[in-house]
């Protein structure tokens, strides 16, 4: 699959509306942290048929604490979410967000 980017709160609502689930990985474009989980999370979306978004921090501030108020997720950069039935079920931040962390939430 493709993986979108994320930025508005519309868009964001229409992607819960549509998926059962899906992963979401909030990222600082800045950041060489952030860069080795996108570089994660772009690995694993060739191993998946679960649909993976990215939402850049510096360019949708907005959304990121809109998640985090809405869904009571403390923000974190890079910080790595999995949304089913319209909640958070799992979240991981930087060094966590790995291969195996992302196969075993997206598999139970």
């Amino acid at each position: 699959m493709t993986i979108q980017s994320i930025e508005q709160k519309e868009t964001f609502e229409q992607v819960l509306e549509q998926h059962n689930k899906f992963l979401l990985l909030k990222h600082s474009l800045t950041c060489p942290i952030s860069a080795d989980a996108e570089n994660t999370f772009k690995r694993y979306d060739e191993e998946t048929n679960t649909p993976l978004y990215i939402l850049p921090i510096q360019q949708a501030r907005e959304l990121s604490n809109y998640i985090a108020e809405e869904f009571g997720v403390k923000h974190q950069s890079p910080q790595a979410l999995l949304f089913e039935k319209k909640q958070v079920k799992w979240d991981a931040s930087h060094w966590k967000i790995t291969n195996d962390a992302l196969k075993k939430v997206d598999t139970e």
